[in-house]
């Protein structure tokens, strides 16, 4: 098995990063997720996709779920989106119990869930019609958050019309124009190249500083997940539990040259060691069977 890897908690790292996580335990508890549970009935029996998971999320903070494949980390979002329904547990916002979907949570999913037959502008202005509100002081707001995502410019454009990446800022600026308190998002860049991968990645932290919301985050891309977060929700399959909750000690601002830094490498070590824990090699795997000459080999 791997060696364990400790990092050293925020009180360890330098005077920018204690202070930064001393900041953020200071400030109000946003999301109370309290013994979350869900379980699937199949022919076989009963699966249990999540169990007794609990953590809490404080304000402005920016949290990444990851896990290997299967382990509930979309299921756990859209339970606490109002997507889905736990089958135990409970979730609190700002100390009020939340059951179902409400404008309080916004969500962006990973595939393009824009209305191709809407302007960008109208699909911004969708929700807030959705809530009852019209008018030209809605057109105006719709306005101002797609200046926020920097797409003002194809504000009458079609989504066909725009990059994988515009897309995805579109569908930010809608969730963000009901002004939820919390942002759930779902792998939403993990359709785009890596370029665009990365310029998103930028963006959302410019637009993540200058709004009041709170952002969990789901991803495979341990990168991405560091570059991104404040703290990092591990979690394990069969079932889904959490495994550990990692504060990210790389300095803020990010920056790309950030991802060579020791602090960077070192989280990278530890979530890998998690998620993918070395086994002792075994020969009994796989059948052996070859499908080439025995003197044709590639290693």
């Amino acid at each position: 098995m791997s060696a364990q890897i400790d990092l050293p908690s925020y009180r360890e790292q330098s005077d920018a990063v204690r202070a930064r996580f001393q900041s953020i335990y200071q400030r109000p508890i946003k999301l109370e997720v309290q013994g979350l549970y869900k379980s699937f009935e199949t022919k076989n029996g009963t699966i249990d996709a999540l169990k007794d998971v609990s953590f809490n999320v404080h304000r402005r903070e920016f949290i990444s779920v990851i896990g290997p494949s299967g382990c509930g980390k979309s299921t756990l979002i859209r339970m606490l989106a109002g997507l889905d329904f736990a089958s135990g547990g409970r979730f609190l916002l700002d100390g009020a119990e939340v059951q179902g979907p409400g404008a309080d949570r916004g969500m962006v999913f990973q595939g393009y869930t824009l209305f191709p037959w809407l302007s960008v502008k109208r699909n911004v202005m969708f929700g807030l019609e959705v809530n009852g509100r019209s008018g030209s002081a809605v057109e105006q707001e719709a306005l101002q958050w797609i200046e926020l995502v920097g797409l003002k410019h194809v504000a009458d454009a079609y989504p066909s019309q725009l990059s994988g990446g515009m897309k995805q800022r579109v569908a930010i600026a809608r969730a963000l124009a009901n002004q939820p308190q919390i942002l759930f998002m779902d792998e939403p860049f993990g359709a785009l190249d890596a370029q665009t991968r990365s310029q998103m990645q930028a963006y959302l932290l410019q637009i993540w500083r200058n709004v009041d919301v709170t952002i969990l985050f789901v991803t495979h891309d341990l990168d991405e997940a560091i570059y991104l977060s404040d703290r990092i929700l591990v979690l394990k399959a069969n079932p889904g539990e959490i495994q550990e909750f990692i504060e990210v000690p790389v300095p803020r601002p990010r920056r790309p040259e950030q991802f060579i830094s020791p602090e960077f490498l070192a989280t990278k070590q530890r979530l890998e060691a998690l998620i993918h824990p070395k086994k002792e090699a075994s020969t009994n795997d796989l059948p052996i069977v070859r499908m080439t000459a025995t003197n044709d080999n590639v290693e």
